[in-house]
C-alpha cells in the first residue's frame, strides 16, 4: 500500500459533496493511497459524540487481505451458510410507507441489471457483489465496543456519514455496507477483532464505474415538507 505522505486538496464544497454522494454498486480497479485513507478517516473523526468518547473502531482492508476475505465469505455464502445477524437492521415488521421505498429502489436496481421478477439466482448473485465490496479497493470495517448504548450508535452514525462526505470530497465514492454483518463471527475471526467489540457495518470505498448500470439509476428523496413541520408558536 502507498504510504507516501501528502495531502489532497478537497475538490468539491460540502453541500456538493453531500448532494452528490450515492451508494455506488461497482468501482474501478484504481488504488487508493493509504495518506489518503488516512485523510479521510481524520476528517470524519471530528464527528461528534456524546462526552467526545469517540466509540468507533475501524478496520482498512486492502490488496490480498481484501480479496481472501471477500472470497471466504462468498465462500460461504455460496455453500448454504447464510450466517447470522450481528443486530436487527431493518424494522422487524415492513409496513407503509418504508415497504414501498424498499421495493422501489429494489427493482430500480435490478431493473438497470436487467433483472426480472422471480430471478431469484440472479438476484442472489448481485447481493453476494457485496462480499467483494463491489470491487473497490479498500473496504472499511466500522466496530464499537458492545456495552456501548443507542447514544454511541448514533455517534458511529455521523462517523460513517463523515467518512461518506469525505471521500466523497476527494472525488471517492462509498457504499455504506450491513450485508457483511451477517458473517460478523468469520470476519472477526479473521481480522481479529476481539469479541468485546461489535461489527455495526462496512463501507466500499474506491473510485465509481460510471459506465455500470447499477451506477446509473435515480433514488428518489423525499421533499422537505413530507418529513418537517415548523412550529413557531406554542398554543
Amino acid at each position: 500500500m502507498d504510504t507516501t505522505t501528502h495531502i489532497t486538496e478537497p475538490c468539491m464544497p460540502a453541500s456538493e459533496a453531500i448532494r452528490s454522494r450515492r451508494s455506488i454498486r461497482a468501482f474501478l480497479p484504481n488504488p487508493v493511497p493509504q495518506c489518503t485513507i488516512e485523510q479521510i478517516l481524520e476528517t470524519a473523526a471530528r464527528a461528534p459524540s456524546g462526552s467526545n468518547i469517540q466509540p468507533w473502531q475501524v478496520v482498512v482492508l486492502t490488496g490480498s487481505a481484501r480479496q481472501a476475505l471477500s472470497q471466504e465469505i462468498e465462500a460461504a455464502a455460496l455453500s448454504g451458510d447464510a450466517g447470522e445477524a450481528e443486530y436487527a437492521y431493518y424494522p422487524r415488521q415492513w409496513r407503509e410507507p418504508y415497504l414501498a421505498r424498499r421495493r422501489t429502489v429494489g427493482w430500480a436496481l435490478y431493473g438497470s441489471l436487467g433483472i426480472q421478477r422471480g430471478q431469484s439466482d440472479r438476484m442472489a448473485a448481485q447481493h453476494r457483489r457485496n462480499y467483494c465490496f463491489f470491487d473497490a479497493p479498500v473496504g472499511l470495517f466500522l466496530t464499537m465496543d458492545r456495552d456501548m448504548e443507542q447514544g454511541s450508535w448514533l455517534d458511529l452514525g455521523m462517523f460513517a456519514q463523515n467518512i461518506m462526505i469525505a471521500a466523497r470530497g476527494l472525488g471517492l465514492d462509498t457504499c455504506p455496507q450491513a450485508a457483511f454483518c451477517r458473517y460478523h463471527r468469520l470476519i472477526s475471526q479473521r481480522l481479529g477483532i476481539p469479541a468485546h467489540r461489535q461489527l455495526i457495518m462496512a463501507i466500499a470505498l474506491g473510485y465509481a464505474d460510471m459506465t455500470a448500470p447499477e451506477n446509473n439509476f435515480p433514488t428518489e428523496r423525499e421533499p422537505v415538507h413530507e418529513f418537517t413541520r415548523f412550529v413557531d408558536e406554542l398554543p
